[in-house]
């Protein structure tokens, strides 16, 4: 009888002690901010190889008060730990409080510290594309073509330079020079003419002397 209450009194101990290795604790969860990105997240993990369904609330602590972070989700912990996600832009250095509550072996406490994000927020979109400075290099090759552009204007001056130049009364004289080679109203005309008027004279001449001579032999 003895052995058999020892044996009894062995079997109640161990069986106790493998009850509440396998009960849920509050000491299995924890939380942690973390970035996939530029999307901050509060991720929670459960190591409860109970398996026991546990719901979790996040709440952001401010001086205002707090603000629950999205709603209550629920997790069934493994050995090798199961996670709860909550989406939350969340800033430097803030505060959260982790609540987790359980239908069995009554756990209804928070994760404790409260959870602290790190000092330096997720990188945003804008980050990468300011970080390549770089792309000043293009404005200048902007510029470059402006600087190419401005020779065009020139050009159209010069191209409206030589449109004035039909306007200058140069060509007009040397158009008249040629009429007048055409005409005959050269430098020659002056002696042509001086050459016809004696001609004229002498032929004016002897036909008055011819009619003289002629009354004459008509008097004898």
């Amino acid at each position: 009888m003895r052995i058999l209450g020892v044996a009894s009194a062995s079997a109640a101990l161990s069986l106790a002690l493998s009850s509440t290795a396998l009960a849920c604790n509050i000491r299995e969860f924890s939380a942690e901010a973390t970035c996939t990105g530029s999307q901050g997240s509060i991720v929670v993990t459960d190591k409860d190889a109970s398996g026991t369904p546990a719901t979790i609330t996040v709440f952001l602590k401010t001086d205002a008060g707090e603000t629950p972070v999205g709603k209550p989700q629920v997790v069934e912990g493994t050995r090798e730990g199961a996670t709860v996600s909550f989406d939350e832009d969340w800033k430097p250095s803030a505060t959260y409080r982790i609540h987790v509550k359980t239908d069995r072996f009554n756990v209804d406490e928070d994760i404790k510290p409260d959870l602290t994000t790190p000092s330096t927020a997720c990188k945003t979109e804008e980050s990468p594309s300011a970080s390549p400075s770089e792309k000043p290099s293009p404005s200048p090759s902007k510029s470059t073509p402006a600087e190419s552009a401005s020779p065009t204007p020139s050009a159209s001056e010069s191209s409206s330079a030589p449109a004035g130049k039909p306007s200058d009364n140069a060509p007009s004289p040397a158009t008249g020079d040629s009429n007048l080679a055409e005409t005959g109203a050269n430098s020659n005309t002056g002696l042509i003419a001086g050459v016809a008027g004696a001609l004229v004279v002498v032929g004016g001449g002897a036909v008055f002397f011819g009619m003289r001579r002629r009354g004459a032999n008509s008097g004898r």
